[in-house]
């Protein structure tokens, strides 16, 4: 490949990525067309995207952007799988694939600046995705503030209760025992 067409590849990869900040790197060498048709499918239903990347184009492409650490994993055939909301999903989805499509092989992800290798692929799937953990952190923080108000309320409502009995007690003419 000659040098302009090496400088207008890594310009296109910088375009194409622009505003990417995770994905997921897999191998796609052996996988059946049929099973790539039923891979891609899947991922564009999701809203992702797959793009097959020449290794030393998108290290130089990547080289000062928020995917720069992909390029600790990208080795031998890649493919880039990003989009969507989170690379947690994406990575949710990839891992399903991998029992219908064969041959597919997850190399590693990015996510957030920090670099999964392939090996941990598995544990990220069942990361939360950044609204399931914001649902999380709510529901504590709501769950906690709810037992405050109940304990603060449960004393009042406990010394409303003695003295509606004391008023009961003396409107029905009785005494009350000092406790």
């Amino acid at each position: 490949m000659s040098k302009p067409i090496k400088n207008m590849v890594t310009e296109s990869y910088r375009r194409r990525f622009e505003g990417v900040d995770g994905g997921v790197i897999v191998d796609l060498c052996g996988v059946a067309s049929n099973d790539n048709n039923l891979l891609r499918s899947v991922l564009a239903q999701e809203g992702l995207r797959v793009t097959i990347v020449k290794n030393s184009l998108a290290r130089r492409a990547f080289a000062g952007t928020a995917l720069e650490g992909v390029s600790q994993i990208i080795e031998g055939p890649s493919a880039l799988v990003y989009g969507g909301d989170s690379v947690v999903v994406i990575v949710r989805q990839l891992v399903d694939l991998l029992k219908k499509v064969k041959n597919l092989e997850l190399k590693g992800a990015l996510m957030e600046g920090e670099v999964f290798e392939a090996d941990q692929m598995e544990a990220l799937s069942k990361y939360p995705t950044r609204q399931e953990a914001q649902s999380q952190i709510l529901s504590v923080i709501l769950g906690a503030g709810g037992q405050v108000i109940s304990a603060a309320t449960s004393g009042g409502s406990a010394i409303a209760s003695i003295l509606e009995t004391m008023i009961e007690k003396l409107e029905k003419g009785e005494t009350i025992a000092a406790a």
